[in-house]
């Protein structure tokens, strides 16, 4: 097995510092970018069906920054108007400052954790239980905010505000490369939707996260490493060792 050329399926990196473009360097092939997954807004009439008010709320709970996109866009969508006394609760800093995009950023409104993980924003939260909050959620959400939010009684609802749904990769030649990584089961499903007949060889696949590495090895591909099984493995941390790996082998 022999790597020369590497598909990422997300977009290129913001900045030219990216540990990509070491490993490109450092090894002496070639990556390229392209996402394999989108993120788009449900419908006005698909929300509408679920029957939540988002103004019978007085705080929202953001966790992403899709989270945030898709909510003033549907918010937009559906005539809208948030009101200045609306309260933001985000699991981190960054998603907090990412609001001021839609709205005037005031620090006695906006209240983030430390950490990102949802759990580190809930003594927030609970301090101030008095909220009727609102959580935005993906089409593909597990439960595990719901049930925490529930376990404090915390005054909630929820609906699907966003879905993740398979890139267009027509003009991707999919086949000239040597590997491919993944980030989500849909984007494995949408290199199966363009190649259903599609025989991995020698190609090399990677991935990030347990639920990705599953959709691989339930489609009947041969995933040779994955990242994600720590806090600590990063895409690109394995992705290196993958490729020295390789090197002493030859």
């Amino acid at each position: 097995m022999e790597i020369k050329k590497i598909l990422v399926s997300q977009p290129r990196p913001a900045t030219e510092r990216s540990p990509y473009y070491d490993i490109a360097e450092k090894f002496g092939v070639e990556i390229d970018f392209h996402p394999f997954i989108k993120v788009e807004s449900l419908s006005s009439k698909e929300f509408r069906q679920q029957k939540v008010s988002i103004l019978n709320h007085t705080a929202i709970v953001f966790n992403s920054r899709h989270a945030i996109d898709h909510f003033f866009t549907l918010c937009k969508d559906l005539r809208i108007t948030v009101p200045e006394t609306m309260k933001y609760f985000c699991t981190s800093e960054t998603i907090s400052l990412y609001i001021q995009k839609y709205v005037q950023y005031r620090k006695r409104k906006v209240f983030f954790g430390d950490t990102g993980k949802f759990a580190d924003l809930l003594p927030i939260m609970v301090k101030h239980s008095a909220e009727k909050y609102f959580v935005p959620q993906s089409e593909a959400h597990t439960d595990e905010i719901t049930n925490l939010l529930k376990k404090h009684k915390l005054n909630f609802s929820e609906a699907v505000m966003y879905r993740t749904v398979a890139n267009d990769i027509s003009q991707v030649d999919c086949l000239g490369y040597d590997m491919i990584i993944f980030f989500t089961p849909i984007g494995v499903q949408a290199l199966l939707q363009k190649y259903p007949d599609y025989k991995q060889g020698e190609v090399a696949i990677g991935c990030y996260g347990p639920a990705t590495a599953k959709a691989v090895k339930d489609l009947g591909l041969r995933l040779d490493f994955e990242a994600g099984a720590t806090a600590s493995t990063s895409i690109t941390a394995a992705l290196s060792d993958f490729l020295k790996a390789q090197k002493k082998k030859k």
